[in-house]
């Protein structure tokens, strides 16, 4: 930032000299550069922003030449005239003040005898430094810049880059005014978005704070630096620095996923991994992202199974596939959602849904929905919804994705005789977890020492002992109920079960025996078949 001729004065060096503004203009005037001339037209010899330090000579001939000899220098630009009294004039007269004035030039006398080389070296040594120093920022903007672009860096990481080297807020919103990522400084990121697309709106292009981001013939956002303590050429060179380094990103990500998407991936991860931590910002994000406001919060995961795809590329698109039809799903169900791809083919989402009527009938009605969305996307085979606890709390809802994931992944390796809409921890409980586990050797080796020997048994006298033994268990051990179930008499069934404790050597009135046989039998059944 350049120097002001009221910075010039207060300089030791011109303090020295007891300087008095005899009149003119604001001494606010930037100065570029000290000359030393006693030339009556040493404006030819000007470009402007200059301030001449001079002993008078030109001002000493006649009040006509010095009128002349001020009006030439105000029409040249220069920032402002020292004249040091003594050589050629001990006072300046009247005509000099008011003429001064009605140029608004400021003109400065200084009644004591300085050395004007050290005011030009004082002041071009600060100038200089300026300039080094504006060389060295306009370099580390375009090493950052590159850098971000070289490791395809987040539409979030680019904007908290130039927020954070401008200490100040920066928003990066799309051709509706719809907040893609932002930075907040010395604000809550609440207050900043708050009534966002009425302040926006009423920015226009040109704003000093503004600008574009895209190609010139084809813009998709805007850049805003919202604060007023940034030097505007810092500001801009920053601002359309990072514009340059989002137009890349988008022409490099075209292929992937959309901005909006990935705004609302961002938002989600920020949210998991506590990055945001306040819920009155959380919900004022999301809320610019479409989420609605003033409702109930549901996490769910969508778990698809699909053929598997070699080419990374194709299985991205297929991810993004599923995205949409989920969001879309949601959208024709009449709720809105947040969503973010998650491991394999698994999407994650936020939905928000209204607080009155039933939590189940509302989700069921979503869910289906979504669920005949997802299945339009080539190469689904099926696919489940696993859904966590609803909350007020938006950042509470975003830390239970990870258990609505878990029960998704669950429900997928359910047998699919009876689909759900949706399905809950409740839904999956010890089969569901069982599911995750059943490849372990420890888990197979625990099933086959349970029951190989009634296994053995069944195969050598063509018996079917297991089946009586799975059906006793799921019915908590009600021989009556069994009985009529088994179309046999209670002592058949009672010598059956007999038989059972022996070939296994357990009771089966023990509690804990019954679990771990009931345990083993939910095993075989995930591991086993059904044509075996």
């Amino acid at each position: 930032m350049l120097l002001s001729v009221a910075d010039v004065l207060a300089m030791p060096v011109v303090r020295a000299g007891q300087p008095e503004v005899i009149g003119g203009g604001s001494l606010d005037r930037p100065v570029r550069w000290v000359h030393v001339s006693e030339l009556p037209d040493v404006a030819k010899l000007l470009v402007g922003r200059e301030l001449i330090l001079t002993t008078g000579q030109a001002l000493a001939d006649s009040d006509a030449a010095g009128v002349e000899y001020l009006e030439s220098l105000s029409l040249a630009g220069v920032s402002g005239l020292v004249v040091e009294l003594g050589t050629y004039l001990k006072e300046l007269p009247p005509i000099i003040g008011e003429t001064a004035d009605r140029l608004g030039l400021p003109i400065v006398a200084l009644h004591r005898i300085v050395r004007f080389v050290e005011v030009t070296e004082a002041v071009h040594r600060v100038i200089v430094a300026d300039q080094y120093a504006e060389l060295e920022f306009a370099r580390t903007v375009h090493e950052t810049f590159t850098a971000l672009s070289v490791r395809r860096a987040s539409l979030a990481e680019i904007v908290k880059t130039a927020a954070g080297m401008l200490d100040a807020s920066v928003v990066l919103e799309d051709l509706t005014h719809r907040v893609l990522a932002l930075t907040a400084r010395h604000t809550a990121t609440s207050t900043l978005l708050d009534h966002w697309e009425s302040t926006s709106r009423l920015l226009p292009d040109h704003d000093a704070n503004v600008v574009p981001v895209g190609p010139h013939t084809q813009r998709w956002g805007r850049l805003i630096l919202r604060s007023s303590r940034v030097p505007n050429a810092r500001a801009r060179m920053v601002l359309e620095r990072a514009a340059q380094t989002l137009t890349l990103h988008r022409m490099i990500e075209r292929d992937r996923f959309g901005l909006h998407r990935q705004a609302q991936t961002g938002l989600i991860d920020d949210m998991i991994t506590g990055r945001l931590t306040d819920e009155r910002d959380a919900v004022a994000l999301a809320a610019t992202l479409g989420l609605s406001r003033r409702a109930r919060y549901v996490p769910l995961a969508v778990d698809v199974s699909a053929a598997t795809e070699s080419d990374p590329v194709a299985h991205q698109r297929r991810t993004a596939a599923i995205l949409d039809a989920a969001l879309h799903g949601a959208a024709l169900a009449k709720a809105t959602a947040l969503a973010a791809p998650d491991h394999g083919n698994r999407v994650i989402l936020i939905l928000a849904i209204a607080r009155t009527g039933d939590l189940d009938d509302l989700l069921t009605a979503v869910c289906t929905t979504m669920l005949a969305e997802i299945r339009r996307v080539a190469g689904i085979d099926r696919a489940v919804i696993g859904a966590g606890s609803e909350s007020d709390s938006l950042l509470d809802t975003a830390r239970e994705l990870a258990q609505a994931a878990h029960v998704a992944e669950v429900a997928l390796s359910l047998p699919t005789s009876a689909p759900r809409a949706f399905y809950r921890s409740g839904d999956v409980r010890l089969r569901g977890l069982l599911s995750l586990i059943r490849d372990e050797p420890g888990v197979q080796r625990f099933a086959e020492t349970e029951l190989s020997a009634l296994l053995r048994h069944d195969i050598r006298h063509a018996t079917d002992l297991t089946r009586t033994l799975r059906q006793f268990l799921d019915l908590a051990g009600n021989k009556t109920e069994l009985a009529k179930r088994l179309n046999i008499s209670r002592p058949t069934l009672y010598d059956r079960l007999s038989r059972i404790e022996r070939i296994l050597d357990v009771d089966l009135d023990n509690g804990e025996t019954r679990t771990s046989l009931h345990t083993a039998l939910l095993i075989r059944d995930l591991t086993v078949s059904p044509d075996r």
